[in-house]
Parts: C-alpha cells; structure tokens; sequence
C-alpha cells in the first residue's frame, strides 16, 4: 500500500531555519514517540490543506525572529496552492505584520529560493539517511519474511537529521539566486550540498522523491501497511 506525505520547510532570514513540518496521509496522529525537531500532523489526503496552513503559521511561523511580538515586518513567500491564498489565510498573515507574496503557477522553479536552492541539497542528505537507516537500523519482519517498512518515527528521525544538515551558504546562494538579497556567499567557501549522485536501489517513489527538484512532488513510499 502507498502513502503519502507532505513536506513544509520554513526559513527565517537567510541562516534561521525553523523546525519542518510533516503531514501524513492519515485521519489521526500515529501513536509513536517522535523525534524533537519535527512537527507533525495527519491529514486524510496528505497534504496541506486550510486548517493545517493556519496550524502551521500559529505554531512554525509565529517562532520564527520577532515572531511572536510581530516586532518586524516580513515577507511570507508561498507558492499558488489554495489553502495559501483563502481570505482566513492572507487576514492571519497580515495579523502576524506580514506580507504574503503569492508566486504565480508555473513559475516556482523561477522564484521559490526553497524549490531550485535548498530542496534538492536536502532530498540529499536525506537519502544518506535513508540508505544509513536501511543498512544499519533495526529492522522488522513478517511472517512470510519480508521486511517492513520504516515506522512514522523513524521517517521524521531521517528527516530531522537531512534538515539539520543542510548549510546556511546553501540557503544563502538560494536567496541571492531569487535575488531576495543582495548578499553573496563568499567565493572561497564550499558548500557539501552540491552533492548529484543518483539515487541507490530504492522503491519507485522513493526514487522519484530523491530526483525531483520540485516543491510540487508527492513524498510517496517510506511508509505503508502490511
């Protein structure tokens, strides 16, 4: 059986990145213990619907500098998806004193620092995670033998781990590529992020994942039922 997840990454300037958000294909929370660092949610489709986006801005958004206070004016940029751009959504922005920058369709590559300057470095170090989990972690078994797959927990382990690793020069050359900033990253630094090995032996959505550089791509495969 597939599932299914979404992905939100949130950073604050140029160096603060903010704890990433998951949410599974589910009705209800699973009963594991997560990791710190993570937040998680269940939505029965997926993916980041109304009230998970407020969700989302009370609980990542509001802790990113001056957040909570609303001190300094920022800048929210979210691509076209719909749950981004009801009234509720934009009157809470604009409650946080910010300003949400809707990024016209078709246009994410062009625009989104995240899609085109740090997704790829993290799927990465994710997929190091992924192939660390699957030649050294504790597996479980069936009864006809087969391996199961990796719990809930152990997903957010792995993606806690591959977005600690990704480097503010990483998010720096992003920002400045989308000229958001002026800044660039100095010449002589190097950035470990730049990794475009192909992907090992993995199932056809794991695969998928770790070769896209789109936003737009369905996390599918960590996880399913036997």
């Amino acid at each position: 059986m597939r599932s299914r997840l979404s992905l939100l990454f949130l950073v604050a300037t140029v160096i603060d990145k903010l704890p990433p958000t998951v949410i599974f294909k589910r009705k209800t929370l699973p009963k594991e213990k997560f990791p710190a660092g993570i937040i998680v949610k269940a939505n029965q489709k997926g993916w980041m619907d109304e009230e998970k986006m407020r969700e989302w801005l009370r609980e990542v958004y509001v802790k990113r500098p001056d957040g909570f206070f609303h001190a300094s004016p920022s800048l929210l940029i979210c691509d076209s998806m719909h749950s981004h751009l009801t009234a509720t959504v934009k009157n809470q922005v604009k409650q946080m004193n910010s300003e949400l920058a809707i990024i016209p369709g078709g246009l994410t590559k062009e625009l989104q620092p995240l899609d085109f300057g740090v997704n790829r470095a993290f799927k990465v170090k994710l997929r190091t995670a992924w192939e660390q989990w699957m030649t050294d972690g504790e597996h479980t078994f069936t009864k006809t033998g087969r391996q199961r797959r990796a719990s809930y927990a152990t997903i957010c382990e792995c993606i806690v781990d591959a977005w600690a690793k990704v480097s503010a020069l990483t998010v720096v050359r992003a920002f400045a590529k989308a000229s958001i900033i002026a800044e660039q990253p100095p010449s002589n630094e190097t950035d470990s992020d730049n990794d475009e090995r192909e992907p090992g032996m993995f199932d056809d959505e794991i695969a998928q994942l770790f070769n896209s550089d789109t936003e737009d791509e369905d996390f599918d495969g960590f996880v399913g039922e036997d």
